[in-house]
């Protein structure tokens, strides 16, 4: 899908699928639990965090957590307007109402933003197609969680595969140029106690289970198994500090 440009901002600001992405700003429209997961994610990152709900108890509680948040429908394009949209990289609209999702797209792309939208999976298959051709990404927060949303979001070195449980998912890494573990091989490499590797694909090649003596180089992709607490220090490792999941 093309990239538009927004009111203000030269086309190079805008992050493409696969760009690393470096002090973004994001607005995330929805407090519920998949919008603070991923909201908690980019901000962990070092991204400036802008939150949209109507619900003033969930406002309070994301602003107790340090979160700047606007008080209002993410459907109308002054409250968004009111939490910077014109200044916003991209918007992830993840809300549990999908005709609000909607909205939200359509005004952040008419403002130059990438757009994420949330769909639940009890959605045929032609709604998707429907709302597909219209969105930069479509996330299901019931396969891919926070990471999905936020990888969505940002573009870069970490897809999500499945969560597992609340606190635990497997995520796929692509080992990059500043990986502190580049060069070392499987049995070499040191994850923290609630990471596991599952499985290592070589640049060009399928997942395979990962044996001992294989080196880990830029572009192969590692599965992992991890607590969600653990991911990005996981993230750190297997990616590196500079670049941005």
């Amino acid at each position: 899908m093309p990239v538009v440009d927004g009111p203000g901002r030269p086309p190079e600001t805008y992050i493409r699928p696969g760009d690393v992405a470096t002090d973004m700003r994001i607005l995330i429209v929805g407090a519920g639990r998949v919008g603070m997961r991923t909201a908690r994610v980019i901000k962990n990152e070092g991204h400036e965090v802008t939150i949209v709900e109507p619900v003033h108890e969930k406002v309070e509680l994301a602003r107790e957590e340090g979160f700047e948040v606007v008080e209002g429908d993410g459907s109308s394009e002054d409250v968004l307007e009111q939490a910077g949209v014109d200044q916003a990289d991209a918007v992830g609209a993840l809300t549990g109402d999908l005709n609000v999702n909607f909205v939200v797209c359509m005004v952040a792309k008419h403002h130059g933003c990438r757009t994420v939208l949330r769909i639940d999976e009890d959605y045929r298959e032609e709604i998707y197609r429907q709302y597909a051709d219209e969105v930069d990404e479509i996330v299901y927060p019931e396969r891919l969680g926070a990471i999905g949303a936020k990888n969505a979001l940002l573009g870069g070195n970490v897809t999500a595969i499945a969560d597992l449980a609340e606190h635990l998912q497997v995520v796929q890494f692509t080992v990059s140029e500043e990986a502190p573990m580049r060069g070392y091989t499987v049995s070499e490499l040191e994850l923290p106690s609630q990471a596991r590797v599952l499985a290592i694909g070589k640049r060009g090649e399928a997942l395979a289970l990962p044996l001992p003596d294989d080196t880990l180089e830029v572009g192969d992709r590692i599965a992992v198994l991890s607590d969600f607490d653990a991911l990005d220090s996981v993230r750190q490792i297997l990616v590196g500090q500079t670049v941005e999941a």
